[in-house]
């Protein structure tokens, strides 16, 4: 049976890429603010222990889904396979990409209770995104640094990479499903039925 890694950090949860042409220059200050905003809302919904994981599983998604490019994600990531793919195998990708990214943070909540994040510096990445610093911290554990890259699609920033403790989430996720698709002859049906599995481990591991 086909497996995918499990390689995936807190908030790796957004593993993502944006298209070249729509990304614009970004704006430090408001990159800056754009992560503390959106790990502040990570955690409270992390944290919200008496919260049923059904409830805390829709906060999540619906902070991802307004924080991450998740069509542009999924396009870089599938990289050349996706105009191998059919137009139905496509539309399921970008849905299962999209559980991928929502279940493997909430099948962690047990494991980040007590999360906490704080801010480090912010630099100019590129000409087109920013990279912003931050330190994660659990109970128990060493912290780790967490590096998000942000640039500005369409007039608002988004995160278009994680990068944690130097590897690029975005670039691992890439070489994993390309791995996954040439050891079956280019069929991308194999990464879809792969991706189905990790989608029902994952909600077996959180229980719901």
């Amino acid at each position: 049976m086909t497996t995918i890694s499990r390689r995936t950090l807190l908030l790796a949860t957004v593993v993502a890429a944006a298209s070249p042409a729509a990304a614009q220059q970004v704006d430090i200050a408001r990159a800056t603010s754009f992560i503390r905003a959106t790990g502040e809302e990570l955690v409270a919904a992390i944290n919200a222990a008496g919260a049923p994981v059904t409830q805390r599983r829709e906060r999540v998604a619906q902070i991802l889904r307004r924080a991450v490019d998740v069509e542009g994600v999924g396009r870089f990531i599938l990289g050349r396979w996706w105009r191998q793919a059919n137009a139905a195998q496509q539309q399921e990708y970008q849905q299962l990409f999209e559980q991928v990214l929502i279940r493997n943070l909430s099948a962690r909540f047990g494991e980040y209770q007590g999360v906490r994040f704080g801010l480090g510096r912010t630099q100019q990445h590129t000409e087109d995104d920013a990279l912003v610093n931050t330190v994660v911290e659990r109970p128990n554990s060493p912290a780790f640094a967490l590096d998000w890259r942000v640039a500005d699609i369409a007039g608002q920033p988004k995160v278009v990479d994680v990068i944690a403790e130097g590897t690029s989430l975005r670039l691992t996720t890439r070489s994993e499903y390309s791995s996954v698709i040439s050891r079956n002859n280019g069929d991308v049906g194999a990464l879809l039925v792969a991706m189905r599995n990790q989608v029902q481990q994952l909600a077996a591991r959180e229980g719901g």
